[in-house]
Order: structure tokens, then sequence, then C-alpha cells
């Protein structure tokens, strides 16, 4: 029995690594700093030089990990120590809270459509603006919510929680 492998980075290519590793039955833990994977990539409309749609093979892609058992998805993570040798390494992984309730919390983005708090939306490149309560995007891997606590009125005024309801 091979022993767990870590990836670090959710993006094309770490979601490729761990999905190749899983495959041939190697426990993968995926790390990724965001609130979902998908990287750059998932930010594209098409792809150079063939211009396939970047969605179109990205998604299919993030839902396998989503889905597969050999795979633990740690979204919002961030490696924060590597210790031992090669082979027999240890690593110390920081979870950052996303202050909503991940095993409540089904996607339906009813919290979202109420939250009164605009900021602009980093995944868009500050051109468009986003709530305080968020899905990173559409096909978002773990279709989960998140709070942004700098912008969030609870967490900066004591006032809200109306995202709470839902």
């Amino acid at each position: 029995m091979s022993k767990p492998v870590l990836v670090i980075g959710g993006g094309i290519a770490g979601i490729q690594a761990a999905l190749d590793l899983a495959d041939q039955g190697i426990q993968v833990y995926l790390v990724e700093k965001s609130p979902s994977i998908g990287g750059r990539m998932a930010q594209l409309d098409k792809t150079f030089p063939t211009l396939d749609c970047a969605s179109c093979i990205l998604t299919p892609k993030m839902v396998s990990v989503a889905r597969h058992n050999n795979i633990k998805l740690l979204t919002y993570s961030e490696v924060i120590e590597v210790s031992g040798r090669a082979g027999d390494f240890n690593v110390k992984i920081l979870k950052k809270p996303r202050y909503v309730e991940e095993e409540n919390c089904i996607g339906c983005g009813e919290c979202v459509a109420k939250c009164p708090s605009r900021v602009p939306d980093e995944f868009n490149l500050k051109m468009s603006n986003r709530k305080a309560i968020y899905f990173p995007f559409p096909q978002a891997v773990p279709l989960k919510a998140t709070i942004d606590k700098e912008h969030c009125l609870f967490f900066t005024k004591g006032v809200c929680r109306v995202c709470e309801r839902f």
C-alpha cells in the first residue's frame, strides 16, 4: 500500500495531478488556498492556441475531484509547515474559517441574495461587485458560501446577520 500524497494548489495542474494519482489508487490530499479549486483557468473564457472553452475542460475535472473517493479536498487552506524527509513528510495545514456552517450550506445562494454589503469582486479583477457573503464563481467546487470578514457588517459593525436566516 502506498503512502498518501499531498498536492499543493488546486489549479488545473494540481487538479490533473490529483486525479491521475487518485485513479491509481493513491490517497491524495489536495490543498488550495482559495475557497474553490480551479485557479486562474476558472477565470478564462478560452484556452490558447485552440480557443477551446476553458470551463468545458475545467468544470468536469473539478466535479471529478469533488466526487473521487481517493481525494480529500482541503480548500481555503494553506500549508504552514513541512517537516521530515523525502518519502516521510509531516505537514501542518491551516484551514481558514468560512464563517459559514459548511455542512448546512447547500449552495442555494439565498444568503448571498439578501446580503446588503457590496465589495469589488477579486475573481473578476474588481470590474464587478460581489457581496460580503459569496461564492467565488458559479461553478465553484465546493459550492459553499464564504463570508468576507473584512466587509461583513456583522464583523465590522456588529449589525446585520441577515444571511443566518437561510
